[in-house]
């Protein structure tokens, strides 16, 4: 390893006042000897007492046309790049949300070149292989990826591996690790999911396994800091050994389940959103009815992590968490 290997990484994690963000962040700030200087980048501004010692605290957005001086400012090496709109708010719009993840993403990328940055890691999601009925049974990294149209998450997580794709090709002095997580869960997790857990029956749709292969939101963290101690570059799948169906989480979560037609549900979701009740459509029903489910082998093999939680283990830690008044 020469000295140039063995000195600190420059870092800098754009979203880092997400749920992820946070936590990568402060991975890092406790490992200095490696990581230094640590950029912490987020659109919103990090409270005083919310900021790590060692870690650097810039607010600014992903589309910024500054941020290309940002990262000659820090002379960074390395780009974590977790900003991203996994749930839209019920003003949001499928404009804005294309602006900040797929322009964006364009943007991280030409502020990148523009730089002299060496490594771009960026958390992609399972959503970019799609829902759809003809999915694998366990989908590979080589697998299509056929995010639909009909979600914007999945959808612009499609086109912006689109685009990562092109510049690896045109670029590949910018190394890039990409990684695509399945259900990420924690013990303070809160997202869309969970939230069909907090209710006393948790509804499903009839003839619909709906597979859940969920990663550990510490596992999500150690792959990202291993990625960057090892300057790593491909492409790898996130998620734990094996799955768990919706009857199975319901069970463990001590809910009812129940199994609609999946004709009812899309007519109650219709009715929903004509009211304004809720930001979701009929199409939501192929959330549940076409899950891809993730496969892990290279993650393991090829990579050389091997996730701490099974699917199982990690939901049964949220759940106990949950039970102590741990998650938030």
């Amino acid at each position: 390893m020469s000295p140039a290997d063995q000195a600190p990484r420059s870092v800098l994690v754009l979203g880092a006042g997400g749920y992820i963000g946070r936590q990568v962040a402060e991975k890092l700030a406790r490992d200095q000897g490696t990581f230094r200087p640590i950029v912490a980048v987020d659109l919103r501004e990090t409270p005083p007492a919310d900021r790590l010692d060692g870690v650097d605290y810039v607010t600014a957005d992903v589309r910024s046309p500054d941020l290309g001086d940002l990262l000659k400012k820090y002379q960074v090496e390395a780009v974590v790049h977790l900003a991203s709109i996994v749930t839209p708010g019920k003003k949001s719009d499928r404009e804005f949300e294309y602006s900040v993840d797929v322009l964006g993403t364009q943007n991280v990328l030409q502020a990148c070149l523009a730089a002299g940055v060496s490594q771009l890691i960026v958390t992609s999601s399972g959503a970019a292989y799609g829902y759809h009925p003809d999915n694998p049974d366990w989908i590979d990294e080589a697998d299509a990826l056929r995010g639909n149209p009909e979600f914007a998450y999945s959808d612009h997580k499609r086109l912006v591996e689109e685009m990562l794709a092109e510049y690896r090709t045109k670029n590949p002095e910018l190394k890039q690790l990409v990684f695509r997580p399945g259900f990420v869960l924690g013990a303070t997790a809160r997202n869309q999911i969970t939230a069909l857990f907090e209710k006393r029956v948790v509804v499903g749709i009839s003839g619909a396994e709906s597979p859940f292969a969920i990663i550990w939101d510490q596992d999500v963290v150690g792959a990202i800091v291993k990625g960057l101690r090892d300057r790593a570059s491909g492409i790898y799948n996130l998620a734990g050994d094996g799955t768990l169906s919706m009857r199975e989480m319901a069970a463990l979560a001590g809910r009812r389940f129940v199994a609609l037609p999946v004709g009812l549900v899309k007519a109650a979701l219709w009715v929903l959103k004509k009211l304004r009740l809720t930001q979701y459509g009929p199409e939501q029903t192929m959330f549940l009815q076409y899950r891809p489910v993730l496969s892990n082998r290279r993650l393991k093999e090829e990579f050389g992590y091997v996730p701490q939680k099974t699917t199982r283990e990690v939901f049964e830690f949220f759940l106990e968490a949950r039970r102590h008044g741990t998650a938030a």
